[in-house]
C-alpha cells in the first residue's frame, strides 16, 4: 500500500476559497493556534478505547494532552512551534519515530501529512480531528480512502468552537466535525458512528458548577 505523500496545502480552504474562514486564520502561518476544547477530547476517549502510548504530535498549549492524561493514559506531547508545552521544534510531517497510538488536532493545511505519517509511524490506532468534510474530494479518495479509509467517523452532532488562545468565548462554531480513527489492525471499511450528545453541557457544569445548582 502506498501512502500519500507528506504534504502541506498552503491554499487549503475551509469552504472552496483560497484561504480558511476566520475561525481557524493561522494555520497557514503556524504563530497563533486554536486550542481544541476540552470537551471534545473527552468524547473522543470516552467512546473509543486505546491501548498503550499515546503521541500528541500537535500539542500546543497541552489542551489536549493533559486530558488524554486526565484518562489515564502515557501522553508524548510536541509541538513544531513553542507553545509552552511538550517538545519544540518536532516536525511531525518528517518523523520516523513510532507510536502505539496517534491523537491530534492536526493543522487544516496538513491534514493529508498527518494522515500519510501516522500510517507509517502508528502500531495501533491513530485520532484525527477533523472536519466532517475531510471525508469529500478526489485527491483524497484516491490516495487515502481507497488505499487506507478511517476505521471509524466519529460525528459531533454539536458543533465545536475553536477559539484563538486567550480570546473571549463568544458564539459558536459553524463548521461540522468528526474524530477520524484508523485501526492499523482492522483497516479496510470505515462505519459511521455519532457522539452522544452531552459532552459540551457536561463540561460547562463542570468548569461552572454554580451555575448548575
Amino acid at each position: 500500500m502506498n501512502s500519500p505523500k507528506h504534504s502541506i496545502d498552503r491554499t487549503y480552504s475551509l469552504t472552496g476559497a483560497t484561504k480558511p474562514t476566520t475561525k481557524r486564520t493561522a494555520d497557514l502561518g503556524g504563530p497563533d493556534f486554536y486550542p481544541t476544547p476540552e470537551w471534545a477530547t473527552f468524547a473522543l476517549i470516552e467512546n473509543e478505547p486505546f491501548e498503550g502510548e499515546i503521541w500528541e504530535p500537535a500539542c500546543g498549549d497541552g489542551s489536549m494532552s493533559r486530558v488524554l492524561e486526565q484518562g489515564g493514559y502515557r501522553v508524548k506531547s510536541s509541538d513544531l512551534y513553542d507553545r509552552g508545552f511538550g517538545d519544540v521544534g518536532i516536525d511531525f510531517l518528517g518523523t520516523k519515530e513510532k507510536s502505539d497510538n496517534v491523537i491530534t488536532n492536526p493543522p487544516f493545511n496538513a491534514a493529508e501529512g498527518f494522515v500519510s505519517t501516522c500510517l507509517t509511524v502508528t502500531r495501533r490506532k491513530f485520532a484525527l480531528l477533523l472536519r466532517l468534510a475531510f471525508v469529500e474530494g478526489a485527491n483524497r479518495q484516491r490516495t487515502i480512502f481507497s488505499q487506507a479509509p478511517p476505521t471509524t467517523v466519529w460525528a459531533f452532532s454539536e458543533r465545536i468552537t475553536f477559539y484563538p488562545a486567550n480570546a473571549e468565548k463568544r458564539g459558536s462554531g459553524t463548521t461540522a466535525y468528526a474524530w477520524f480513527v484508523w485501526d492499523m489492525q482492522n483497516l479496510g471499511s470505515t462505519e459511521l458512528r455519532w457522539i452522544p450528545l452531552g459532552y459540551k453541557a457536561r463540561h460547562h457544569e463542570m468548569r461552572n458548577p454554580t451555575l448548575f445548582k
